[in-house]
């Protein structure tokens, strides 16, 4: 593998790995206004949620690589203690790209992006009303990890109010990734979409139950034709297929040739997210019906 070592690269350079590679990132559309009230609009890709209870999000405008200067949001998050946060989908990414450009101080971005300010309830900066989810702010902490370019500037905000546009919402009243059309950044000038077709689910072994790929036979761990994602399936389920099920379905494969092509057919099945009925083929050999 290419080893990089920070202390010996360019710094853009390091920027380029890091950000090609810890990819893709939601985006913070933070809008602040300054001292004067004057509005202020910018995108942030190193941004997360970090808590909820009290419920929290960081994000970092760091200081420019070219020359060093910190960006308004930073100055105005600083000297006012509010925030927006916007969440960017589809329909808007090309605003929010738009609102990125090193416009001077006190030029609206707004007005720029052909977006839409909208009063906020509780804090000073403007909502962008494009946005689906709008997060109103407060400023608890701001943690400088550099006084040079490319160094971050960690905001800690506390939500105290949030806005969620309701026709993106499930019939349960969550927000439903079908229905949102999110976008990403990822490294350079490349972003991503989330259109039905890239989501999935997983199954979430919370409770500590699961029994692991150590707990699955030699056999199929030592498999050369399930990949770790089918193992990581497998090694998901809290219990094992019985012998009697196993028996039950052993006659949908008789007709094969090879436990190679019972491994495959149970490939297969656990790729098309059928994963309990690829492992009872997969027991066969266990249970010593093969």
């Amino acid at each position: 593998m290419l080893r990089i070592d920070p202390a010996t690269i360019p710094m853009p350079k390091m920027h380029q790995y890091m950000l090609g590679s810890i990819s893709p990132r939601p985006i913070a559309f933070a809008s602040t206004i300054d001292a004067d009230g004057n509005a202020n609009l910018a995108p942030f890709s190193f941004f997360n949620a970090i808590g909820s209870n009290p419920p929290m999000i960081i994000f970092s405008p760091a200081r420019s690589g070219r020359d060093n200067t910190t960006k308004h949001t930073l100055n105005n998050a600083d000297a006012m203690k509010e925030v927006v946060i916007n969440i960017v989908n589809y329909p808007i990414v090309q605003q929010m790209s738009l609102a990125s450009s090193a416009y001077p101080q006190g030029v609206n971005e707004f007005v720029k992006a052909g977006l839409t300010p909208i009063a906020s309830e509780i804090v000073k900066p403007f909502r962008v009303k494009e946005s689906i989810v709008q997060m109103e702010c407060k400023v608890r902490d701001i943690i400088r990890t550099g006084a040079t370019g490319g160094a971050g500037n960690i905001i800690i905000c506390e939500i105290v109010l949030m806005h969620i546009d309701e026709s993106i919402l499930d019939e349960a009243g969550k927000p439903d990734p079908y229905k949102m059309d999110l976008v990403a950044r990822m490294g350079g000038e490349y972003y991503c979409r989330v259109i039905p077709e890239s989501i999935f689910t997983l199954a979430q072994p919370k409770d500590g139950s699961a029994l692991g790929v150590d707990q699955l036979p030699e056999y199929i761990r030592n498999s050369h034709i399930l990949s770790g994602n089918n193992l990581g399936q497998l090694g998901v389920f809290n219990t094992v297929p019985s012998d009697e099920e196993v028996k039950a379905v052993a006659h949908l494969v008789r007709h094969l040739q090879s436990w190679d092509e019972i491994e495959q057919q149970a490939k297969i099945l656990i790729d098309k997210h059928a994963a309990w009925e690829g492992y009872k083929l997969l027991m066969m050999k266990e249970y010593g019906l093969i």
